[in-house]
């Protein structure tokens, strides 16, 4: 740490999944100097010392997380490692339309076909592995055969395709989860020119003439200043819009409400927020499947799902998807149930949402907070509304066919999908997979925040890396295009040195 001369050759500001990605990657050259700057804890290259629950694959622990309590779609790891260490594990690709998309706002490197390269890369180095047999539970192997009744055919849902079913690449190991900071940084440790710090929460970046000179973070009770010739910002969907906007970069009118000094007027920052609502349809579970899932349990091999089906709803393209059908069956997410009953229903989530929502600050104080308005549902045409209703549709058909019909019954009341729009927006969840809110695009679009290549407009040394980049949100869980596009992004990096 520094407050004078440049410290280092890169900055990694944000130590998620594609802050990890990024540190490992560069400091692959001995000759560049890497500092990674985590908020959260970093729990060391002893696996042993990391907390049970993060390690706990079966379960989505929320300790380590940066608003406890805080509502659904506002939850985000913080922690070396970030999301990875909270989220199911699962890692699926999306769809030809979503790279289009992409490739529109970015340049050809953003084709399905230019990151297949990146994909692989991840997919090897994260471990990621098909479900085994032994984690199928009879609610699984259930749900599988429900969706071969509906008519799709299994797909690879960890590659580029189209409709049907199938189950979800793991980076998981006998109910560990395997998350980035392992998977890619504890190899790299060991460089003698790569720095990680934890527990260092960035306040802003010293943003003048168009340059970054330093990043303030605060750091055992002080601030500190970190120096580097150039600055990844990683710190994910949420927090790098506000570093962003507290370092003088964002909307002029809103950071000069509060009192920062405009350095460049970019109005996409903290903009374009999109995530893939959701609603659950709740399923009685008979006594059948609650002494399986039981039984299960005690073998100590109960997730709660291991398959998913790609659906094409309302306004859907061909040949592609817009909704992930996912049955569960297992503990309860939120509360608990008598010992040996179990929760089980089925989720339809609009993947490819139209609807916008914002982050904003609510202070230039760095430990404030920022407003975050997810915007589900809030599209002018219904669209998404319209989306939502059709995977509602399939999610009454499939609980009602033969494969699932044994197992479960209709929790008493109206159908899903003849609920009021009022009762549905009631009801909605998040897949918890928000993008959008430092997008890319080109020249000619007045909210772009950065290229394709990640620069921010308006300065000269300093990128956008992570999910916030993506200008729509892929038909995917999005832990997989996200180390992909990291992966992608360090290779563009490495090579301009």
């Amino acid at each position: 740490m520094t407050d004078g001369a440049a410290g280092y050759d890169v900055l990694v500001l944000g130590g998620g999944v594609a802050g990890c990605v990024l540190a490992a990657r560069l400091s692959e050259d001995p000759d560049r100097t890497v500092c990674l700057v985590e908020a959260g804890p970093d729990f060391g290259p002893d696996r042993r010392a990391w907390p049970a629950g993060v390690l706990n694959a079966r379960a989505l622990p929320r300790e380590e997380v940066w608003e406890r309590g805080a509502a659904a779609h506002r939850i985000r790891g913080r922690l070396l490692g970030g999301s990875s260490g909270i989220n199911g594990c699962w890692n699926t690709w999306g769809s030809e339309a979503d790279h289009a998309a992409w490739a529109r706002r970015g340049g050809p490197r953003w084709t399905a076909t230019a990151m297949e390269p990146f994909r692989l890369a991840a997919v090897s180095r994260m471990g990621l592995r098909e479900v085994p047999e032994s984690e199928f539970s009879l609610w699984s192997g259930a749900a599988l055969a429900a969706a071969a009744e509906l008519g799709y055919g299994r797909v690879d849902m960890g590659t580029v395709g189209g409709p049907g079913y199938g189950t979800p690449l793991l980076n998981a190991f006998d109910g560990v989860r395997h998350n980035a900071a392992f998977a890619y940084l504890e190899e790299a440790r060991s460089r003698p020119n790569l720095t990680v710090i934890g527990d260092a929460t960035v306040d802003r970046l010293d943003i003048r003439g168009g340059r970054a000179h330093g990043a303030l973070v605060e750091l055992d009770g002080r601030r500190r200043t970190l120096v580097a010739d150039s600055y990844l910002l990683a710190c994910g969907t949420f927090g790098s819009p506000a570093v962003l906007m507290r370092s003088g970069i964002g909307p002029a009118d809103h950071l000069l409400d509060l009192g920062v000094r405009p350095e460049a007027d970019l109005p996409g920052v903290g903009a374009n927020l999109a995530d893939q609502p959701g609603v659950f349809v709740p399923l009685r579970s008979t006594d059948e499947l609650n002494a399986a899932l039981a039984a299960k349990e005690a073998d100590g091999d109960l997730y709660v799902s291991r398959m998913l089906v790609r659906a094409a709803g309302a306004f859907c393209p061909d040949d592609s998807w817009n909704l992930h059908i996912l049955p569960v069956a297992g503990p309860p997410l939120f509360g608990k149930l008598p010992p040996g009953q179990y929760e089980a229903g089925i989720s339809a989530f609009v993947m490819n949402p139209v609807s916008r929502g914002t982050v904003r600050l609510t202070s230039a104080d760095s430990a404030a907070p920022p407003r975050i308005d997810p915007g589900f549902l809030t599209d002018e045409d219904g669209r998404d509304l319209a989306v939502l209703r059709s995977g509602l549709e399939i999610v009454e058909r499939m609980a009602a066919g033969t494969a699932l019909k044994p197992l479960v019954g209709p929790v008493h009341g109206r159908p899903a999908q003849d609920l009021s729009d009022q009762d549905l927006r009631a009801r909605l969840g998040t897949y918890w997979h928000p993008v959008g809110t430092c997008a890319m695009g080109t020249a000619d679009d007045p909210l772009a925040v950065v290229d394709g290549e990640g620069r921010v407009r308006g300065t000269t040394n300093l990128r956008v890396v992570d999910a916030s980049v993506l200008p729509t949100v892929p038909a995917a869980n999005t832990q997989l295009p996200v180390l992909a596009l990291a992966e992608m992004l360090a290779d563009l990096i490495r090579g301009e040195r």
